[in-house]
C-alpha cells in the first residue's frame, strides 16, 4: 500500500493507533514502579505521554484555527479542565483521606507536598504516596502557556515557516537553561519531549513537513520503524549508561531527547494503516489506552490494597498484580468520573457556543459587525481526535 497523502492526514478524524501507545506507555510506568524487570525502562513510558501531548494538543489547535481561523483559548481550557481535574482530585482525595485515617499524612510525605499537588508543581514535590502525579506538574503548565504562545505568535506563522523547528528547540534551551540550577538538574528535559510533539504536528500539518516525513508512513516503513523503536526502547538503559555524568547531569535524564525523537518517528508512522496500527488499534489495547489516564493515577491505591491482602507479592507478580486491580479501579474511574466529567465538559461548551450564536444574531439585527460563528458540530466531533494524558 502507498504512503498516506497529506490531503488524507487531515482529513483523519481520529488517531486509532494512539489509544494503543498510551496503554503500553501507562503499563510500562506501571511495571517499572512495581517489580518490573529493570532492563525493560519503564520509566521511559511518562516521555511517550509527553510526546503524545505535545502531538495532540497543537494538531488540535492548528486544525481549530484552519477550521475557524482562530483558537477558541476558553474551550481549550475548558476541555482540559474537565478532561484532566476531576480523576485528578478525586483520587488526591482518596489518597490524603486515607493517609489521615492510618495516621501517616506526615509520615509517608503527602501531607507536606500537598501544597505542591494543589498548585500543580508537584515536579518539586518530595517523595509520597501522590508521587506519580509529577507528570501533571509538567504537563499543566504547558496547558496553560502553549495555546498563549501559539496565539501571540500566530498559528498560521508556526505551521507555515520552517522556523517553527528552530522557535521550538529556542524554548526548549530557554526553559532548561532559566532552571539549570534546580537541586534536580535536567529536569528541565521533560519539557523537550513535549516539545518534540509540538514540532511534529507543526510539521505534520505542513504540506512541506508532511512532504518530508511521508516516506515514513508506508506499511513496510511502519514495520521497520515499529521494530527499530523497540530497538530503541530496549536499548535505553546502556545508553543512560554512556551518557551518564556529562555536565553532572544522570545518563536517564540525559537520554530522554533520544527517546523523545524515537517516539517521534513511531508517532509519525502510527498516523497511517499499517499491521503495527492494526494491532495497537485492537479492542484490549483500546480498552486499557482509554483507561490509561486513570491506570497512571490509581497504580499507588492498588499496590497499596495489594500490599495489604499479600504483602510477599513481588517481581513480576506484583507488577502484572497491580497492573490488572489498577484497570478494574481506573473502569469505575472512567464510568464514573472520566466521561461524565468530559460528558459535562462538552455541554458547557456547547452553551457558550449557542450564547455566543444569539449574540451574534443580536448584533447582527442591530448592524454591529459580527462575531465569528460558533463552531460545528464536526469541529466538535473532531476534538476527540485524541485525549492528551499525562
Amino acid at each position: 500500500m502507498s504512503s498516506l497523502t497529506h490531503a488524507d492526514y487531515l482529513a483523519l478524524r481520529r488517531f486509532p493507533a494512539l489509544d494503543g501507545l498510551r496503554a503500553i506507555a501507562a503499563v510500562l510506568v506501571v511495571f517499572f514502579h512495581y517489580g518490573g524487570p529493570d532492563w525493560l525502562q519503564g520509566w521511559a513510558g511518562v516521555q511517550m505521554f509527553f510526546v503524545l501531548s505535545g502531538f495532540l494538543i497543537t494538531t488540535l489547535m492548528l486544525r481549530e484555527e484552519r477550521r475557524t481561523g482562530e483558537i477558541s483559548l476558553s474551550e481549550f481550557y475548558l476541555r482540559r479542565a474537565f478532561r484532566i481535574l476531576p480523576v485528578y482530585f478525586v483520587i488526591l482525595l482518596v489518597t490524603v483521606v486515607a493517609s489521615a485515617f492510618y495516621g501517616t499524612f506526615v509520615s509517608n510525605g503527602i501531607g507536606p507536598a500537598l501544597k505542591y499537588f494543589l498548585t500543580f508543581t508537584n515536579e518539586f514535590a518530595g517523595a509520597s504516596p501522590y508521587g506519580q502525579s509529577w507528570s501533571l506538574g509538567i504537563e499543566q503548565k504547558f496547558y496553560l502557556v502553549w495555546p498563549l504562545v501559539a496565539i501571540a505568535l500566530g498559528t498560521v506563522v508556526l505551521r507555515r515557516r520552517a522556523g517553527a523547528a528552530a522557535l521550538g528547540m529556542l524554548l526548549a534551551l530557554v526553559v532548561v537553561n532559566f532552571t539549570a540550577s534546580h537541586s534536580n538538574p535536567g529536569w528541565p528535559l521533560h519539557y523537550f519531549s513535549i516539545l518534540t510533539g509540538v514540532l511534529l504536528a507543526i510539521a505534520l500539518h505542513s504540506p512541506r513537513g508532511f512532504a518530508l516525513l511521508r516516506p515514513l508512513t508506508s506499511r513496510a516503513a511502519q514495520v521497520i520503524v515499529a521494530v527499530g523503536f523497540v530497538g530503541v526502547h530496549l536499548s535505553v538503559k546502556p545508553i543512560a549508561g554512556f551518557l551518564d555524568g556529562i555536565n553532572g547531569i544522570p545518563g536517564h535524564v540525559l537520554v530522554i531527547p533520544v527517546y523523545a525523537l524515537a517516539t517521534a518517528v513511531l508517532l509519525t508512522a502510527m498516523v497511517a494503516p499499517g499491521p503495527a496500527t492494526t494491532f495497537l488499534s485492537t479492542k484490549p489495547m483500546q480498552f486499557v489506552g482509554e483507561r490509561s489516564y486513570s491506570l497512571y493515577l490509581v497504580q499507588t491505591i492498588a499496590a497499596t490494597i495489594l500490599w495489604f491482602f499479600w504483602p510477599s507479592l513481588s517481581g513480576l507478580g506484583q507488577s502484572a498484580a497491580v497492573t490488572a486491580l489498577g484497570l478494574a479501579l481506573a473502569s469505575v474511574l472512567y464510568a464514573t468520573v472520566e466521561i461524565p466529567m468530559i460528558n459535562l465538559g462538552r455541554r458547557v461548551i456547547t452553551r457558550q457556543r449557542a450564547k455566543a450564536e444569539v449574540r451574534a444574531g443580536v448584533a447582527a439585527q442591530q448592524g454591529a459587525p459580527q462575531a465569528p460563528a460558533p463552531q460545528s458540530a464536526e469541529s466538535s466531533r473532531l476534538a476527540t481526535i485524541g485525549q492528551a494524558q499525562p
